[in-house]
């Protein structure tokens, strides 16, 4: 069989996932703060695009109770240029703190045109005492406790060594013997520094490295450590779970003698880091404003302040094209145009989508905004998705590090995706958020001899018309950080008792 060499030509269609395409993707699912970031990048890199101030964007709002087709969306987006064109710590507070009671959300405002009430900087002369003292940092204090507490030398260098390891707690998330391997020192040389700074710094509790050993030095600076509340500090799992009977066995102590000594572990501070200012917080900027319309509807704007507007410099563009330019410049300038056009155009498109989603999900949880959690409904990505014509992906990335501010407070586009739960009667399906709630309502409105355990909570729910096994309630019971039953139970008869 004879070998031979041919040329043949064939022509086929593939998907492909070019540059622009792909960095359009990663726009539209960056968050506000990763979205700056970038957009400065881009300006710093590209000498026809230039930063402006965002401008309001009142032309963009969408009524969101408004049954038109999807399309008009983009015609109101498109009204105005929206951009260039299990620790310790949680046993302490849920076993001996107690759950702090829910805060209502309120009824719906009367909110009237967005910016009312805000005060703008240019509006009005502050002076220094209009200013809060700014609380000092948790660094900065225990720096200042160290070098009160050890003199110069090797000591404070191993105390200023120990406060880079502080958490936000106050506590020394570092073991000693990982500290002296780090330093090149012994652990002999570590814990006498140690025992200084727990001794002396303050507030007392600092430099601990677990609750328990928190609240024992809260307690010596006290003269309150003696052998019956070591034993008690030694078994904080017992006192979280109200387990007196194993605890009166351990200490010798009666159960009135357990309540005073649970109330004066109560006093103490679990966290004595958080009395101070930590460093690297920021306050959420939400991506999109829900307020109230006059006509009764909810009004969706987009928040100029999450925004950065980009333009293109058309001036300097002119200037450069009309001095000579060698290929070399002429290609570089075509490029930077191309760039900063494409630009422009993904941020005017993301912001349109962002409002679009945003619309959809109002609609649908009007509930919600009307109501509160227990008039929310169940969603998912596919039904928006489906409703708006985009793709189920497009969505995710949306709601992905989005927040939306409504009257009721500011949350992320996730919190209103719930899954359904069956309607016992066969009726709508009901929200897993609201069914949660529903859940603390019952167990809130408990009282002493009426504890009800999960299979009463499913009864209740099935005659409200919500299917729920025993164990899902269970599982919810569990998300919402409530105890069981039996430790209901006992914490009520330990109030009881301390009362």
């Amino acid at each position: 069989m004879a070998l031979s060499a041919k040329l043949q030509m064939r022509q086929s269609q593939s998907l492909v996932m070019t540059p622009q395409l792909l960095q359009s993707i990663r726009l539209l699912q960056y968050s506000n703060v990763e979205l700056a970031a970038y957009v400065a990048g881009e300006v710093e890199r590209n000498p026809l695009l230039a930063a402006g101030a965002a401008e309001p964007a009142g032309d963009s709002a969408v009524p969101a109770d408004m049954p038109v087709p999807m399309a008009s969306h983009d015609e109101a987006a498109a009204g105005t240029p929206i951009t260039g064109s299990e620790n310790d710590s949680a046993t302490f507070e849920s076993g001996f703190a107690g759950r702090e009671e829910a805060v209502d959300r309120p009824e719906r405002a009367d909110i009237g045109r967005r910016g009312e009430g805000r005060i703008m900087a240019s509006e009005h002369d502050f002076s220094v005492e209009d200013l809060a003292e700014r609380q000092p940092s948790l660094n900065a204090h225990a720096r200042s406790e160290v070098r009160d507490a050890l003199s110069a030398g090797p000591a404070r260098k191993i105390g200023e060594a120990m406060v880079e390891h502080l958490d936000e707690s106050g506590y020394l998330r570092l073991s000693c013997d990982q500290l002296a391997a780090d330093l090149g020192v012994t652990v002999e040389d570590i814990e006498p520094v140690l025992a200084t700074i727990q001794s002396e710094a303050t507030p007392a509790g600092l430099f601990a490295r677990d609750l328990a050993e928190c609240l024992a030095i809260q307690l010596r600076r006290r003269n309150r450590f003696d052998p019956v509340i070591a034993a008690v500090i030694g078994n904080l799992d017992l006192l979280a779970r109200r387990d007196f009977a194993a605890l009166r066995r351990l200490t010798g102590e009666d159960e009135p003698g357990l309540m005073d000594i649970l109330a004066e572990i109560r006093g103490l501070d679990p966290k004595p880091g958080h009395a101070f200012d930590h460093e690297g917080f920021e306050a959420i900027v939400p991506d999109v404003i829900v307020t109230e319309a006059q006509d009764g509807g909810w009004q969706v704007e987009l928040n100029p302040e999450a925004l950065p507007r980009v333009l293109v410099d058309n001036d300097y563009l002119r200037t450069v094209r009309s001095g000579g330019l060698s290929d070399d410049d002429r290609v570089f300038i075509g490029e930077c145009q191309q760039s900063a056009n494409w630009l422009v155009r993904s941020l005017d498109q993301r912001a349109k989508t962002i409002v679009k989603v945003a619309s959809e999900i109002v609609r649908r949880q009007d509930g919600f905004l009307t109501k509160g959690i227990g008039g929310l409904k169940p969603m998912t990505l596919t039904c928006v998705a489906e409703a708006i014509g985009m793709h189920e992906s497009t969505v995710s990335r949306v709601t992905a590090t989005k927040f939306i501010a409504t009257p009721r407070g500011t949350f992320e586009m996730r919190f209103f995706f719930t899954v359904a739960i069956a309607s016992a009667n066969g009726g709508d399906a009901h929200s897993a958020e609201s069914v949660k709630y529903r859940i603390k309502l019952l167990i809130d409105g408990e009282s002493q001899g009426k504890v009800m355990s999960d299979d009463d909570i499913a009864a209740i729910l099935k005659k409200e018309g919500v299917d729920l096994a025993r164990r899902t309630v269970a599982k919810y019971r569990e998300a919402l950080g409530i105890p069981s039953s039996i430790q209901r139970r006992r914490e009520m008869n330990a109030r009881r008792l301390a009362s």
